[in-house]
Order: structure tokens, then C-alpha cells, then sequence
């Protein structure tokens, strides 16, 4: 009884203008459109492990990641050549944070400073290490004896570029021979720029 009260009270004009703006609500067009989503790689790992000899009372001495005691001879086709590999397009520059998971034992070295070589196409040539992501503040190292502490290469547009971690030290403190591992952790941070 209610709703032929309420259907009356509307009357005649009133239930058509309610038809009407139901099949206008239900007449509207839409619109959509896809997008495709590509992931693209800037980084690729190169050489995952190495193997060191230090000798008690080494002091300044060089090792290279990956190539222990002298610079590898590049080759592109083989990632035990260098360390890590940059390709960036037009469209984003890159950073690399580049660390120690934890730091060297400072009981045992007396230095263990990280910097950054890259290849010229024929030679390793000594990178740029910047102290964040984007900016233009500059270091010369990464103190590896220090936790926590990270250094940044900064890779243009439409570059490729394959990077070896030079690593100078001093095992000077102790005559000890236990095995020491250093693990070495690399972030890409693609970046509008820098």
C-alpha cells in the first residue's frame, strides 16, 4: 500500500522523468585505454666471487674485483671480467650504490679504501664516486672499514659501460691468517637525473 501511495504522489510526470534518467545513467559512454608495461634492466652482476691473497704486513697494496691481484683483460662476453655491468637508454640516467655489507675488520687492516674503474674500450680508467644518488659532491673513496659507509657511480643517458672495484689496503696490525670475506652489495637507482 505504501509504495502505490508513493508511485501516485509522483504521478505520471514524475515516474517518466525517473524512467528517463535511469536510461540516461544507463546510456553513458565510457571510455578505456591499455598500457603496456615493459621492465627494463639497467644493471647486470659481472663476476660474484673472488678469491684474495694477502700477505701479513702488506701495506698500500691493490687487489680488483674481480681479477685478485692485477686488472682482468676485459671481455665483454664474460662476466668474470668486471664486476658489474651499466646500459642506460634516453630516457633514465642510473646510480650504483656500491658497499660493504659490513665492514672489514679494523683489528686486522689498517685500510681498506673502495674506488671505481670503468672500461675506456682499452683500457680501466678511474670513475667518478659521488656521495649520493643524484648531486655533485664528490669522494675518493668508500671506507670500507667504516659500516655503513657507501659511494655512488653516476652513468649518463644512452650509455653502456662495464665497472671493476679497485680496492687498496693494509693487512698490517696482526699476524694473523684466519680467512677474512668481504662482501661487496651494488644497488641500481635509476634516476630522472642527476
Amino acid at each position: 500500500m505504501g509504495k502505490l501511495r508513493k508511485l501516485a504522489i509522483l504521478g505520471v510526470k514524475g515516474i517518466l522523468c525517473l524512467a528517463s534518467l535511469t536510461m540516461i545513467a544507463l546510456a553513458l559512454v565510457t571510455y578505456s585505454a591499455t598500457v603496456t608495461i615493459t621492465p627494463v634492466q639497467q644493471f647486470t652482476i659481472g663476476a660474484t666471487s673472488d678469491s684474495w691473497t694477502v700477505y701479513v704486513n702488506d701495506v698500500d697494496k691493490l687487489r680488483y674485483l674481480p681479477g685478485g691481484s692485477s686488472e682482468p683483460t676485459f671481455n665483454a662476453s664474460d662476466p668474470n671480467t668486471y664486476a658489474f655491468n651499466v646500459v642506460t637508454d634516453a630516457n633514465q640516467v642510473c646510480a650504483v650504490k656500491i658497499e660493504l655489507t659490513s665492514a672489514v675488520n679494523s683489528s686486522k687492516f689498517s685500510k681498506f679504501q673502495i674506488t671505481v674503474k670503468y672500461w675506456t674500450g682499452a683500457t680501466w680508467a678511474d670513475e667518478t664516486l659521488y656521495d649520493a644518488p643524484t648531486g655533485s659532491n664528490t669522494k675518493a673513496y668508500i671506507n670500507g672499514l667504516t659500516a655503513g659507509d657507501a659511494g655512488y657511480i653516476h652513468q649518463s643517458l644512452s650509455t653502456t659501460r662495464y665497472y671493476l672495484i679497485t680496492v687498496t689496503y693494509s693487512y698490517d696490525l696482526v699476524d694473523e691468517t684466519t680467512q677474512v670475506t668481504a662482501t661487496f652489495q651494488y644497488t641500481p637507482l635509476p634516476q630522472n637525473s642527476f
